[in-house]
């Protein structure tokens, strides 16, 4: 046995060794990254290297397969026969639209009406036709590493999405319409509306929120004070709402990679008001918006300075009390750190946890994957270190990429040929503050969250100790989102079978950001919820998903009775802040304007 011990001491040394030894050689060779970083500005952000060895993947293994290349032609030359006949028969009244290929439920390209008449429904089809063959032609061929048959299969798309017959004002019958109606007007309010695009990117720096949606006026209005500020985080204690309230506090862990005050937008869809309204007190971390001088701010700083310190300071005022934490988006997965941590050194001052969209395991991230390998991370790296952070563009490019056909193209469509603006909304105003990350600490998350998912398999280490997710034992309630393209359901789900407590999971209708801004009044939300004690048998998702209550309405109430089952009687409201808090000014504070 101390033999064993001896052997897994060694090996854990020369491990720290070669990473200490490849941090070290990262930090080198500034000419190499200096290089890096320029073509990064030219490639934005996607390394070459990395998506060329996916493709020469996929070329060499299709090229030894004689018997797939005959399948693809013979495809490529049923589909192009198919088109020829129908395209000599597409006067045809008998012959009905989409009698060839069909858009997927989820295409809204073609789903005007419009697109059913001759010849706007044959350049349709023709689209979608070779569409499909490409997929055919990118998938499933032996021998492909999975990740990089994903990598070609995701880009060609997005580069035959380019040439869609949506994008052009001939072949798209919903412009033509237009042009007629309004004797070409929309062309020329489109030409405009590119001009003021273009100006916004060429000066980034005027381009500013939108005068309708405005924090601490429009948005972000909930009452409330700043009662801590350190160089990282504003904590905001909300006023009551209710002439008494519940003794345990919620305390709310956003992401940084976005803006607080998604869970406080208007008055009719605030999170936070709804909660106050309900008798809770509500605390906020507000993150600051790095800059290149933070650039060597650690993930582990999130905890420390972030989620720890916020605890401390709910304890100065309301002292004894134990907390409702929850967590969103990589706020959640910080909290699931924070919390298997205070387990292991035996801190129980959290009563519940809950996460909203927010991943332990990144093995099934979804299509977001895709940008994360060695070579990927690399280049990324190199682009941080030359200007000390992940800038705003390049998170949003890559979120935006995997929903292109509704966040790039169809606004091509409808700003630029169509002549009109979308009227703007919270949501849309909220999504457009973006944020910066600080270059080691999302050099630190790519690399042992997602690329090597250290959390999950107990090698996240906090103060020099690792971490296991089965050591939380407080119950939990996890929200995951049917159509989340950040951070898909089924891969939330698989807190099931990491921690040892009681989870309440439940499926939201929406996606990542309109299925967790659910308020009970507004109209379409649905959600599936089940219970499993710790000590319960695992249930797979899809027998999750298909034999789970399904019920009608917003998921907040859902949350709100299963905190209430957990909190104890009313009693009147703690005090706003400690003594000397209040020079912090009111709520939403500074840091949300930076």
């Amino acid at each position: 046995m101390a033999g064993q011990l001896a052997v897994s001491d060694a090996k854990s040394a020369a491990e720290d060794a070669n990473s200490v030894a490849r941090e070290f050689v990262r930090e080198d060779h500034e000419l190499d990254k200096a290089f890096s970083a320029v073509l990064a500005r030219l490639t934005g952000g996607i390394s070459p290297a990395a998506l060329s060895m996916a493709y020469l993947d996929w070329a060499c293994h299709l090229a030894a397969a004689p018997q797939r290349q005959l399948d693809i032609a013979r495809d490529a030359w049923q589909g192009a026969r198919q088109l020829a006949e129908r395209s000599l028969h597409f006067a045809d009244s008998n012959r009905v639209p989409w009698d060839l290929i069909k858009p997927q439920a989820n295409d809204h390209r073609f789903s005007k009406p419009q697109w059913g008449m001759q010849p706007f429904n044959l350049f349709a089809q023709a689209f979608l036709l070779g569409e499909d063959w490409w997929h055919k032609a990118t998938t499933n061929i032996r021998g492909v590493d999975p990740a990089n048959e994903a990598v070609v299969d995701f880009s060609l798309r997005q580069l035959l999405d380019m040439f869609a017959p949506s994008n052009f004002a001939a072949t798209n019958p919903e412009v033509v319409e237009k042009i007629f109606q309004s004797g070409g007007e929309n062309l020329v309010f489109g030409w405009q509306n590119w001009l003021s695009d273009l100006m916004q990117v060429l000066q980034p720096g005027q381009a500013s929120r939108s005068a309708e949606f405005v924090p601490g006026e429009t948005v972000a209005t909930a009452p409330g004070k700043v009662v801590f500020r350190n160089q990282l985080i504003e904590l905001i204690q909300y006023a009551p709402t209710t002439a008494e309230v519940r003794p345990e506090p919620i305390l709310i862990v956003p992401a940084w990679i976005m803006k607080y005050y998604i869970l406080d937008l208007s008055q009719h869809n605030s999170l936070v008001r709804y909660l106050t309204d309900q008798g809770f007190t509500v605390f906020m971390i507000s993150w600051r918006n790095p800059d290149a001088k933070d650039r060597d701010i650690a993930f582990d700083d999130y905890r420390s300075m972030g989620v720890m310190a916020a605890l401390s300071e709910i304890g100065k005022i309301v002292p004894g009390a134990q907390i409702h934490a929850a967590g969103y988006c990589l706020g959640g997965t910080l909290l699931s750190i924070t919390a298997a941590a205070m387990a292991r050194e035996g801190d129980t001052r959290l009563k519940t946890i809950t996460l909203f969209a927010a991943q332990t395991d990144f093995t099934e991230a979804g299509e977001l994957t895709l940008f994360i390998n060695e070579s990927q991370v690399a280049f990324l790296e190199d682009m941080m270190w030359e200007r000390g952070y992940l800038d705003t563009t390049q998170m949003a490019g890559a979120f935006q990429l995997l929903r292109s056909n509704d966040l790039i193209w169809s606004r091509v469509s409808r700003d630029y040929l169509l002549g009109e603006r979308a009227h703007p909304s919270d949501l849309m105003a909220w999504n457009a503050d973006a944020t910066r990350l600080p270059y080691r600490m999302h050099s630190e998350y790519l690399r042992k969250l997602f690329l090597n998912n250290d959390l999950a398999e107990g090698r996240y280490r906090v103060e020099g100790k690792p971490v296991s997710l089965s050591d939380i034992h407080t119950p939990m309630f996890v929200v995951g989102t049917l159509r989340d393209h950040v951070a898909p359901w089924k891969s939330t789900y698989k807190i099931h079978y990491e921690v040892d407590a009681d989870v309440t999971f439940v499926l939201a209708s929406g996606g990542h950001n309109a299925g967790i801004v659910a308020p009970p009044h507004e109209q379409g939300h649905s959600h599936q919820v089940r219970t499993k004690a710790a000590d319960a048998p695992y249930l797979g998702p899809d027998e999750w998903q298909s034999t789970s209550p399904r019920i009608e309405g917003s998921w907040w109430p859902t949350w709100l009775d299963w905190l209430a089952q957990r909190s104890g009687p009313l009693d009147a409201p703690p005090r706003l802040g400690t003594e000397g808090s209040h020079e912090l000014g009111n709520a939403p504070g500074e840091y949300v304007h930076s």
